[in-house]
């Protein structure tokens, strides 16, 4: 006598008519809703690089190649190389690269010299360290426009910094009026420019430091080895990462010099602060020539991937 086992009570029997077939068709839809979500998320900001990235950067590269101006009852006609020849024959433009090498070869080891080493200083538990990380952070995140006006201000012959330089000196040093002369408006944007940005590159230092393993240092101190040797054989290597961002950042953005020059100098005195970037500008809208502006663009995009090209060659993983 056979018996049959009865499911219990609390025990579900699957449906031979519901059983997934092999392959799982079902997953398909759900595979596809994935898909566009995420499609969906992306559209918008490569909407907007599409519009204000890509499409002025074809533009731009097509004008460099043109006789086109910002109006003109002329038609655009093709040029070839006459924008090129120009350039590479205007004296301006040859100021403003030296002006601009000059500020990228002060500012990219004094600055990342600096902001290491407030990420030094506040990388340790102390009372108050969240005042000073926020302290050193402050001028970054505001206005670099407010930041030029508020130091022209300080750079006038009556301003902040000479007063304070007569005061220290008992009335024998005397301040230049520093954005007026050809020999101190540049270090005076260095200067400005230096403390504006220190604290973010601050920030990518101290996230470097912070990923350096507490074990190195406690085995190097078990050695014997000084702050010294510790920063030199153990925080210095594990920054090499990071020092590669910070070095290509820091030299794209001195190349990029624009807010400062237009704020405080114009370009002045005599074109001692005059830049590639603030020529492009002037060209196109304020002396309407598009095309020479986006040859002068074409040019600096070349200048700055190969300098970019050469940084990441010194700074490749070696073996």
């Amino acid at each position: 006598m056979t018996t049959t086992q009865l499911p219990s009570p609390g025990r579900r029997v699957a449906d031979p008519a519901k059983a997934v077939p092999p392959g799982r068709p079902h997953r398909r839809p759900r595979y596809l809703r994935e898909q566009l979500s995420g499609w969906g998320m992306i559209a918008p900001a490569a909407i907007l690089l599409l519009a204000f990235v890509f499409l002025p950067a074809i533009l731009g590269f097509g004008l460099a190649f043109t006789n086109a101006r910002l109006v003109s009852p002329r038609p655009v006609e093709f040029v070839g190389t006459d924008n090129f020849v120009r350039l590479f024959t205007d004296p301006t433009f040859w100021r403003a690269l030296l002006n601009v090498s000059y500020f990228a070869v002060v500012v990219v080891p004094v600055q990342s010299a600096l902001a290491l080493a407030m990420a030094v200083l506040i990388n340790k538990k102390f009372r108050g360290v969240n005042f000073f990380r926020t302290l050193y952070f402050l001028p970054v995140v505001t206005s670099m426009v407010v930041v030029s006006l508020l130091w022209m201000f300080m750079y006038r012959k009556d301003g902040l910094i000479n007063e304070f330089l007569s005061t220290a000196s008992f009335g024998l040093i005397h301040g230049p009026d520093w954005l007026n002369d050809t020999a101190t408006a540049m270090p005076a944007i260095i200067i400005l420019s230096i403390w504006q940005a220190a604290g973010f590159h601050m920030i990518i230092w101290l996230a470097g430091l912070q990923s350096i393993s507490g074990e190195l240092y406690e085995a190097a101190q078990l050695d014997g080895a000084s702050r010294w040797h510790q920063f030199r054989y153990v925080t210095w290597p594990g920054l090499k990462h990071t020092r590669t961002l910070i070095l290509v950042t820091i030299t794209i953005q001195a190349l990029g010099l624009f807010d400062q020059v237009s704020v405080m100098t114009q370009g002045g005195p005599l074109d001692s602060t005059t830049t590639i970037i603030y020529e492009a500008v002037r060209s196109g809208f304020k002396q309407q020539e598009t095309s020479y502006a986006s040859a002068i663009s074409l040019v600096f995009f070349v200048l700055v991937l190969l300098i970019s090209a050469v940084q990441r060659y010194l700074t490749r993983e070696k073996d």
